[in-house]
């Protein structure tokens, strides 16, 4: 991996540009005979450079590699290079799971669901998708006071009261593979799901807590401080002008 990167905190949701004192990375090989072949195993570390953060985010990968010999015609020698097999494990180690930390203002059902969704994101994609969909149904039935048999039907209500650009993002999604399955199937059904699925879910789940939960908060927050001023500025001047 070159750097410097983008990147985003997992632990702190800051976004920063990661550099060479920030990032480091190494890999170690076993080759000692076994049954499965030669091994190695890759990691990468990387330090957040928020003060107040400064935390680790470790990654790990192991894989079965083999050599093999390519000859190039006319050329006098013969090169010997890896050939990557079978991938055992590709995660993040720590944190362990990809959730955000989402304000408590959302409700503690929503953001259960997404951080067992996310922390079970690898183990058992078609789990993880399960918990989503019922995630996404909770914040529907709470934010919109909607509720229908299927999580779909309920999906369907929200057409004509989303923002647009948010009423497409649901919609394109639910087009994905199976994920139009997800929602279609009872609440509690598992679906099979395709590689990354689970994943969308996931995604949009986040950006339904922004664009519903924290934008709503915000405002409300806005119109109070709003309000504030205007009430201290009402009482200054009635004070002004006591005798």
């Amino acid at each position: 991996m070159d750097v410097p990167f983008n990147w985003t905190c997992p632990h702190c949701g800051r976004d920063t540009t990661i550099s060479d004192e920030r990032y480091q990375r190494g890999c170690t090989d076993c080759e000692r005979d076994n049954a499965d072949g030669h091994q190695r195993l890759s990691w990468e570390f990387i330090v957040c450079p928020n003060k107040e953060c400064r935390k680790i985010t470790a990654k790990a990968k192991l894989q079965t590699y083999e050599y093999v010999r390519v000859s190039t015609p006319g050329a006098p020698s013969v090169t010997v290079t890896r050939h990557y097999r079978k991938v055992w494990f590709d995660r993040r180690i720590v944190p362990s799971s990809s959730a955000k930390v989402f304000p408590a203002y959302i409700p503690e059902a929503v953001r259960s669901d997404y951080e067992e969704a996310c922390a079970i994101l690898d183990l058992s994609p078609k789990a993880a998708a399960t918990l989503a969909r019922r995630c996404l149904q909770g914040m529907i039935r709470d934010f919109w006071s909607v509720s229908k048999p299927k999580l779909i039907q309920e999906i369907q209500e929200l057409q004509g009261k989303v923002d647009a650009d948010v009423w497409s993002a649901i919609d394109a999604l639910r087009k994905v593979g199976n994920i139009g399955a997800h929602m279609e199937a009872d609440i509690n059904v598992i679906v099979d799901v395709d590689d990354g699925e689970a994943g969308k879910l996931i995604w949009l789940i986040e950006l339904l807590m922004k664009e519903w939960y924290i934008a709503r908060y915000e405002r409300q927050k806005r119109v109070r401080e709003v309000i504030e001023v205007a009430e201290a500025k009402r009482s200054a001047k009635a004070a002004d002008t006591k005798p």
